[in-house]
């Protein structure tokens, strides 16, 4: 998607003194690929979009709703008691906030002038008043569902889990993942997709972000395109593409 006037505000730039604002896919986007989130942030051309993930938005929604009204009543969701843990869905006046995507929870990061932001799932509370951070996915695997290969899930919950702290707050390191996974194999449909449920428990370890974010501002304050990626998709078909236009112009 090429730069146009309505992204100028995104774009980073080394002259301004204002806070710029990082999200947490931002910086997902920049462990994936360094080029790409400087074409991105730096020049104003982001990658394309992907297909809109309804499905797995109509899961979140109906999981807020069923947890927020446990969260009312003070009590734990099923689920908490199923998987034996000692915790209550976590009532704040911000949460709402939180879990919106237009706002979510910040922080400033003074060393690098950057605002910190992430829209979380849902937050329990345990016995020890310490926060926990939950995510939900929705997915369809006829595989056993765990976190392996699901590297950026697990740095997704260690942002929220630092974004939490650096605001005061008293965070476990253990957090959870609610999989809902599509169950296929269902001999009819008749208008009914059944999910099975499964609670992963992640001990996460947010000590990466502080440098990943240093490297960032340095990306950033860079004029020098960085290397393409040779894990990155984009890149590979880029660079192709170049190669045969060069070759049939």
């Amino acid at each position: 998607m090429e730069y146009n006037s309505q992204r100028k505000k995104y774009l980073f730039s080394a002259k301004d003194s204002k806070p710029y604002k990082l999200s947490r896919t931002r910086i997902e986007n920049y462990l994936s690929c360094q080029r790409c989130f400087f074409l991105d942030r730096k020049c104003g051309t982001e990658q394309p979009p992907t297909f809109p993930y309804t499905l797995n938005n109509a899961v979140d929604i109906l999981l807020k709703d069923e947890f927020d009204k446990y969260r009312k009543m003070g009590k734990p969701h099923p689920y908490l008691i199923k998987y034996g843990i000692n915790a209550i869905p976590f009532a704040h006046t911000d949460l709402d906030n939180w879990r919106n995507t237009q706002i979510g929870i910040k922080y400033h990061h003074e060393a690098t002038n950057f605002i910190i932001t992430g829209a979380i799932d849902d937050v329990w509370i345990n016995s020890e008043g310490e926060l926990i951070i939950v995510d939900y996915k929705a997915l369809c695997s006829k595989k056993d569902v765990t976190l392996d290969y699901r590297n950026s899930y697990k740095r997704q919950l260690e942002i929220y889990q630092w974004l939490l702290r650096k605001n005061g707050f008293k965070v476990s390191n253990i957090g959870y993942f609610i999989f809902c996974n599509a169950d296929s194999t269902k001999g009819q449909f008749l208008g009914n997709l059944e999910f099975n449920v499964t609670l992963v428990s992640y001990i996460a370890d947010d000590s990466w972000i502080d440098k990943t974010l240093l490297n960032i501002k340095k990306c950033l304050m860079n004029d020098k395109l960085p290397k393409p990626s040779p894990y990155c998709n984009y890149c590979s078909y880029f660079i192709a593409l170049k190669k045969h236009i060069s070759k049939y112009e």
